[in-house]
């Protein structure tokens, strides 16, 4: 018996051992998709290097870019009050808190890993202090590589790049299709009411400009052009309007906008007017310029135009 005590110990030993190994290869498998979230990426902003989450879980967006990150498939817990209100993304920021840059103490309890915003907004320093916060100059680079930064800055350039590919394959399928219905000679312009004012765009100011002149090449008025092409946009009269209403005109309304110059004889007298050549869009979340607004607004010119 006493020499069987040994033997014993000693199984009972490895046993111990063996049960030890096994909790901790668990403890080591239950950490794995942590040790996964708290991976971090360099991602070369415009102000240089900054370290953000590999694999980000609770964005905030302070200027928009709301659709690029719904796109990509990324949870987002904070949002401007534009993105909160625009019914393009009603599903999808039904339960997303609404924030603007001076919300810091709201900010902090949403435990955000990463914030995006326009290189404008303020508190910029203490927003670092609670996220990786990662700005953007409007305009300085086109739409589309717009989201591939954001594709990048997400960990998803390949799913981003293919999104724009797909995109411009479309849009420029439609644009030969519609040219070849209203003429290459036909001119376009896009206006919007907002309020009591009323504008004409260049072709990168939101509201499908980038659709119409970018990727199908559709021609902008001449003196659109002189007007709105340098600076994004120009505010009307009423009184001026046919002098820069193309052959077809996309106009942008928003609900609560002054629209009484619709009743005159100068707008009506417009030749687009007369023909039917007006298409109205919605102008709440006509401003974005992001995939999930870009595929609504491809098939809206493609049913305006087309009636497809």
């Amino acid at each position: 018996m006493k020499k069987l005590l040994p033997a014993f110990i000693l199984l009972a030993a490895l046993i111990i051992s063996a049960c030890g190994n096994t909790d901790s290869t668990k403890e080591k498998d239950q950490a794995a998709p942590e040790d996964k979230k708290s991976e971090t990426i360099t991602y070369q902003s415009e102000n240089g290097p900054i370290e953000v989450p590999a694999d980000p879980q609770r964005v905030i967006l302070l200027s928009g870019f709301t659709g690029n990150v719904v796109d990509l498939g990324v949870n987002i817990v904070g949002v401007d009050v534009w993105s909160k209100n625009n019914p393009t993304f009603e599903k999808e920021m039904k339960d997303v808190t609404e924030v603007s840059d001076e919300d810091l103490e709201k900010i902090i309890e949403l435990e955000p890993d990463l914030i995006i915003g326009l290189s404008n907004i303020k508190n910029l320093e203490k927003l670092s202090e609670i996220a990786p916060t990662v700005t953007y100059t409007w305009g300085k680079v086109d739409y589309l590589t717009q989201h591939i930064e954001i594709g990048k800055l997400l960990n998803k350039e390949k799913e981003a790049q293919a999104w724009v590919d797909n995109f411009k394959k479309e849009a420029e399928a439609a644009g030969e299709e519609i040219r070849a219905k209203i003429g290459e000679d036909a001119t376009v312009s896009v206006m919007e009411s907002y309020g009591k004012d009323l504008y004409v765009f260049g072709s990168n100011w939101a509201r499908g400009t980038e659709i119409l002149y970018q990727a199908m090449n559709l021609k902008m008025p001449e003196k659109v052009k002189e007007v709105a092409e340098e600076s994004g946009y120009f505010t009307l009269s009423a009184e001026v309007i046919p002098e820069y209403a193309g052959d077809y005109v996309i106009l942008s309304k928003y609900s609560d906008a002054d629209t009484s110059f619709q009743e005159t004889e100068t707008y009506k007298n417009i030749p687009a007017v007369k023909n039917n050549r007006v298409f109205e869009m919605n102008g709440q979340g006509a401003s974005f310029s992001d995939p999930v607004t870009l595929e609504k607004q491809l098939e809206f010119f493609k049913k305006s135009f087309l009636g497809n």
